[in-house]
């Protein structure tokens, strides 16, 4: 198992760093070196990790116990190279890094020096806020590991910081970043085109402006007033019910109105209505929609 305390080090202090770091300090770790390459880097460690000194790489490899890589996945290979490279480098250093897709396999020059290579993604976004931080606890992790000692270390460091560790088998981590991804960073184009055929409908023939209104002190465009509590409920349905939480016109088979829809969607944008068509095909190909609707959808604009 993973000591009480151990001694952490940083790299790099980007927002998923710099949080991780926070987490790791609230649970009682020692981070007290981070690198910082960019002058926006520094002082976001400086704010938010006031006990971490900025280092160069060799010296926080020399001084950590346990290494947190948080670079974009494709530095982690370089970065672990050098990692690796560093005469100081004590086998049995703890070494993790945050990267979705990636196992330990790309942690393999680190873990012939004899670290323990752990591969730790908290399943969360991040935007460079201290929420970050607080979002962790609520958050899961994707945790892989080379071997039970690697295992029980992983999931003893997620669970400090109050986050779930789930385990990822090596060859199933692209697709579990994927999946994420699908779900995640997928659901931003989703909503921003919603938002976009919402405004063009509020405005009007006259193309009038959408306009905003004023919600707990904050000012949100009346678009996303409208779709917020919509999405949320459809949001929390789904996973508490799967695909039978479907509601709308393709859960009802009602190919004039899904025609219709797209027909208008391509007025706004064609990217809107082609992404429209592809995931209502997808709804009716999983409810064993009527052929004629599975024709309409299936079919190019």
């Amino acid at each position: 198992m993973a000591p009480a305390r151990l001694r952490v080090g940083i790299v790099s202090a980007g927002r998923v760093g710099t949080a991780l770091g926070e987490a790791l300090a609230a649970a009682g770790h020692r981070v007290d070196s981070v690198v910082a390459g960019s002058p926006q880097s520094a002082a976001r460690a400086a704010q938010r990790l006031p006990s971490a000194r900025i280092r160069e790489l060799p010296d926080l490899v020399a001084v950590s116990d346990l290494i947190v890589i948080a670079v974009p996945d494709t530095e982690l290979d370089k970065v672990a190279a050098e990692i690796a490279a560093v005469d100081s480098f004590r086998p049995g250093t703890i070494v993790t890094h945050t990267a979705g897709a990636h196992g330990v396999s790309v942690l393999s020059p680190i873990a012939h020096r004899g670290g323990i290579v752990l591969a730790t993604h908290p399943a969360m976004t991040f935007i460079g806020a201290p929420d970050d931080t607080k979002r962790l606890a609520a958050s899961c992790f994707g945790v892989t590991a080379a071997d039970e000692i690697g295992d029980a270390i992983a999931m003893t460091l997620v669970m400090e910081l109050g986050a779930t560790p789930i385990r990822i088998a090596e060859t199933s981590r692209t697709l579990y970043h994927a999946a994420l991804a699908h779900g995640a960073n997928n659901l931003n184009a989703l909503i921003t085109d919603a938002v976009t055929a919402l405004q063009a409908a509020i405005g009007g023939p006259s193309g009038d402006a959408a306009g905003s209104a004023t919600v707990d002190g904050g000012t949100i465009g009346l678009a996303e007033q409208l779709l917020a509590p919509l999405v949320t409920a459809s949001l929390e349905n789904v996973l508490a019910q799967g695909r039978s939480a479907l509601t709308g016109p393709v859960a009802r088979g009602d190919v004039d109105t899904v025609a219709r829809h797209i027909e208008e969607l391509s007025d706004v944008h064609e990217g809107i209505a082609r992404g429209y068509r592809v995931l209502a095909g997808r709804a009716a190909a999983q409810h064993d929609a009527a052929p004629a609707l599975r024709d309409l959808l299936e079919a190019q604009p």
